[in-house]
């Protein structure tokens, strides 16, 4: 075979190399030559240079614009310097007379004259000094080359290295001591590798290194352990420790988030590397208990945010593989509420100092607050209901209490968002709910919700506080469904409990009702200091005043609607008792006439002592379906008597309305 084009190609390939490797080299002196020039301050000189011009241009104006003086013209001229321009050419105006001079007098001492140049013109932006340029770590070169190749580069050298290790495996070159050995070795050595690219000013690339040290250390001790069998997992289990408490070291030493995450991502990773199988519940939940108060030190100390949520997820995911493998309700309920209950109290520190310290609660704060709001009330839900009524609700109950005054605690926050507050108030709510859901049963549940959001519609009105009063309306809304769909039983006239939860529901609305018009005649001034509750206390007068009528409206709509459906009910159930008859049917419609006109006459009466015309309205409506109900179906389905009785009670009535509507028109005309 001809050696010929076997050189000629090896040296092409090595020339390729040299040059490559050159223009390297050469680029990266350039590069460097480049940041000194930009780092020599020559953009300071030249304004330096610039602002002296300007002085001596201006100097030399003032001298230029002032007349001639028998003092100046015995003090010799300076000598002009090479240096400075020549001053501009002033033209005085020749006069065609010129009086005479007067008769020279001894020139007395020269005082001294002090020159107060004006003020400068700003200074041009093409010759103001401009900071040095740095070549920048975030462009597209920095990337690709800086951190995309490193990554990049790592996993190639992993594959290398694997693919070696398996060759040499397979081969049984290497025996399981020396495999795991060299894992170890190669792991250990990365660590002051990186140290050293670090103080060369490699930082990705150095912690590239840390990250892949870490994990050769991982692999390497869980084949030992768990593969091998080399030595325990008790053994195994201090060492990856070891290696986290090194890499959490190295993490605040060179304040890295991301060798804290990749120290943390271990950390978590251990229990499943080392896990035997079997239910050691106590080990599992203390270590996990451990580490995220770490987490928690570390991540208030240097605010890293990405530290707490990987944690939380870690945590819980275990928590939930444990619970569907090991859990047993009569070995052990207690000590798993209160492993839950500690991780819900270490999850929740970090929002609550923050606002200790009057920080802003940041969207990762906001989002484990309602993380842990959730997963802890699901534990709790999951391992107590049903058997443990009591205790779930007095869980949701302190869970209410404890979001009330953190809500309460972030009064304290000088912060202008009420997100947060809103946040924690919103969440006691739920509780309070959940409370009233799980203790209580049935109408209770109906009755108790209608309470809850008249109080939370109550005192949103009294202290002026928006945030409030769509709760307490979503409590009433789904009282007033619940009612609705589900009726209480009736077996007596009125006293019967369907009548009193109606009457419990009316009470809920004319609460915050009466509250709002309350509000509505006061001043627009709040006397309440600006709170969660109180979150404008100065709000639009068009728009909050729009608003409140709307409430007020809806109030009076719903309180009325109830109180006739209630009547309604109510005398509908006490003329159908008995067999079912004809007889009974007409009574029925007849009384369901009579109330609402009976009702109407009322209502209007009570909306012109009031002087409230939305009252009238509603009579007046009310009065237009009583019309049209005894027009068109009692007067074809009652008999004569019936008949009677419903045309002359409704045009009785009508007269009346009619008579004081008269009567009021000619008071206001007089």
């Amino acid at each position: 075979m001809d050696p010929f084009p076997i050189l000629f190609f090896l040296l092409l390939f090595l020339v390729i190399l040299v040059g490559s490797v050159l223009a390297f080299v050469a680029y990266a002196a350039t590069r460097r030559i480049e940041s000194k020039l930009n780092n020599f301050p020559l953009n300071e000189l030249t304004f330096r240079v610039y602002k002296l011009e300007q002085q001596v241009a201006q100097l030399q104006k003032l001298a230029s614009s002032t007349p001639p003086s028998p003092l100046a013209s015995a003090v010799p001229a300076p000598a002009p310097s090479p240096l400075a321009p020549e001053p501009p050419q002033v033209p005085y105006p020749v006069t065609s007379q010129l009086a005479p001079a007067p008769p020279a007098a001894p020139a007395p001492p020269a005082p001294s004259v002090s020159v107060r140049p004006r003020e400068l013109t700003p200074l041009p932006s093409h010759a103001r000094p401009l900071p040095s340029k740095e070549p920048s770590a975030d462009d597209l070169e920095a990337l690709i080359g800086g951190r995309w190749f490193n990554r990049i580069g790592i996993i190639a050298l992993l594959f290398a290295v694997s693919y070696f290790l398996k060759l040499a495996f397979d081969n049984n070159w290497i025996g399981p001591s020396g495999r795991v050995a060299i894992g170890i070795v190669l792991g250990a050595l990365m660590l002051p590798w990186s140290e050293w690219l670090l103080r060369r000013d490699y930082t990705y690339f150095s912690e590239g290194i840390a990250g892949l040290g870490e994990a050769t250390l991982f692999v390497s001790v869980w084949a030992g352990c768990q593969y091998y069998a080399l030595f325990t997992r008790q053994t195994g289990f201090v060492a990856l420790v070891l290696v986290t408490i090194v890499m959490a070291f190295l993490a605040l030493r060179r304040d890295s988030s991301r060798i804290a995450f990749l120290s943390l991502l271990g950390g978590l990773l251990t229990p499943a590397l080392m896990s035997s199988g079997r239910n050691e519940q106590l080990m599992l939940f203390s270590y996990l208990l451990c580490l995220g108060a770490a987490a928690l030190v570390v991540s208030w100390r240097r605010n890293w945010q990405s530290l707490l949520p990987l944690a939380f997820i870690a945590t819980h995911l275990y928590f939930w593989q444990w619970y569907d493998l090991f859990y047993s309700r009569s070995s052990s309920l207690e000590r798993t509420l209160l492993f839950a209950l500690l991780f819900f109290v270490l999850y929740s520190v970090i929002p609550l100092l923050r606002i200790s310290r009057r920080d802003d609660l940041t969207p990762v704060d906001l989002l484990l607050v309602t993380a842990n709001a959730a997963t802890f009330p699901t534990a709790l839900y999951v391992m107590l209901w049903p058997a443990d009524r009591g205790p779930l609700a007095l869980a949701f109950l302190l869970l209410a209490a404890f979001h009330l005054a953190a809500g309460l605690f972030c009064e304290s926050s000088p912060s202008n968002s009420l997100f947060p507050r809103f946040h924690y108030f919103g969440l006691s709510i739920t509780f309070l709910t959940l409370a009233i859901s799980t203790w209580f049963h049935g109408n209770n549940i109906t009755l108790l919700f209608a309470l809850e959001g008249g109080a939370l519609a109550w005192l949103g009105f009294r202290y002026h506080g928006a945030l409030l009063r769509p709760a307490g309306y979503f409590l009433l809304f789904l009282s007033a469904f619940r009612l609705l769909i589900h009726p209480p039983s009736a077996n007596t006239f009125l006293f019967n409990e369907r009548f009193s939860s109606y009457l419990v529901l009316i009470a809920a609305l004319l609460a915050p009702l009466w509250a709002a018009v309350s509000s509505s005649q006061e001043p627009s001034v709040s006397p309440y200091p600006p709170s969660a509750l109180n979150p404008s206390p100065q709000p639009g007068p068009a728009s909050a005043s729009s608003t409140a009528e709307a409430e007020i409206a809806l109030l009076s709509i719903a309180a009325n609607f109830f109180g006739v459906l209630s009547l309604t009910f109510a005398f509908w159930d006490l003329l159908g008792r008995g067999s079912p008859s004809r007889e009974h049917t007409l009574a029925q419609n007849l009384s369901i006439s009579v109330l609402w006109t009976c009702y109407a006459a009322a209502l209007i009466i009570f909306g012109l002592v009031r002087r409230s015309a939305l009252l009238r309205w509603q009579s007046l409506i009310l009065l237009g379906i009583v019309v049209a109900k005894v027009f068109f179906i009692d007067l074809s389905s009652l008999d004569r008597v019936y008949r009677i009785v419903s045309f002359f009670v409704l045009g009785s009535v009508l007269l009346a309305v009619s008579f004081l509507y008269q009567r009021n028109q000619s008071r206001k005309a007089s």
